[in-house]
């Protein structure tokens, strides 16, 4: 799937896509609004200005044929990948030379904002990061919910520390710190995209079991933008019925 981008347009998404999901399993075909869930994760990556291509990286043939069948670009990857990360590096390997910024949508989020994937494309443009992601202000009630990754940064938007735990801890809770909460959305330089897994897993990515940890403890820097609010994300069956009844909203029509 192309974007009608600009002239040198660098930028290509790519979205990990695999059936093997234990909460809800085949889920990237499960269908919205007729559609299935990877066709509008594509559609709206597409919208975003900054990007020309769009590909969706699987290991399953039966999601091959979903995309190619809507019109989409498809490409099989190896079935040992131990992360989607793993996955969209070995994807990237098959793009020409002239895309040097590649971004990692997840394949369940089918409200993505176009408008998130321009601003960590430009925020990785603009500075010296090898990478950017986004965060969001943390929900009220999740700071100890280790399925909500927290992020602090410094002062000019740089990430300090990754965590599921609460971040930071809040001893005086007058303090003028708002907690973020991590969207997992990233734009990698290519060349570090290339790298990154042949890079041996470190501690605090194994004890937090967040992969980010491992850029900012090999030394690398991570340029966090800020957005509104997370995206919808489809993880159970509760999840996937809650978005089909955005998409029968303004919402969803609006996709």
């Amino acid at each position: 799937m192309a974007h009608g981008g600009n002239p040198g347009v660098s930028v290509a998404v790519i979205i990990p896509a695999r059936l093997a999901a234990t909460r809800l399993p085949d889920k990237p075909l499960a269908l919205i609004a007729g559609r299935p869930m990877i066709q509008h994760v594509a559609e709206r990556a597409a919208r975003a200005r900054s990007v020309f291509r769009v590909l969706i990286a699987t290991p399953d043939a039966a999601i091959f044929d979903a995309v190619t069948a809507f019109g989409g670009a498809a490409v099989m990857t190896s079935d040992a990948h131990r992360s989607g990360t793993d996955r969209v590096a070995e994807a990237a390997s098959h793009l020409p030379a002239e895309f040097d910024i590649i971004v990692n949508v997840q394949g369940d989020e089918p409200l993505v904002d176009p408008t998130t994937i321009d601003a960590a494309v430009a925020a990785l443009r603009e500075g010296d990061a090898v990478m950017a992601t986004v965060s969001c202000p943390l929900p009220d009630g999740r700071e100890s919910d280790p399925n909500v990754v927290k992020v602090v940064c410094d002062k000019n938007g740089y990430a300090m520390y990754f965590s599921r735990s609460p971040l930071p801890f809040r001893r005086d809770t007058t303090a003028p710190y708002a907690p973020r909460q991590h969207v997992g959305l990233y734009a990698y330089r290519r060349d570090f995209l290339a790298r990154f897994p042949q890079m041996e897993p470190t501690p605090l990515e194994l004890s937090e079991s967040l992969e980010q940890l491992r850029v900012l403890e090999n030394g690398y820097r991570i340029r966090v933008v800020e957005t509104a609010t997370a995206p919808e994300s489809v993880d159970t069956p509760d999840d996937l019925a809650r978005v089909r009844v955005l998409f029968s909203t303004a919402i969803g029509r609006d996709s």
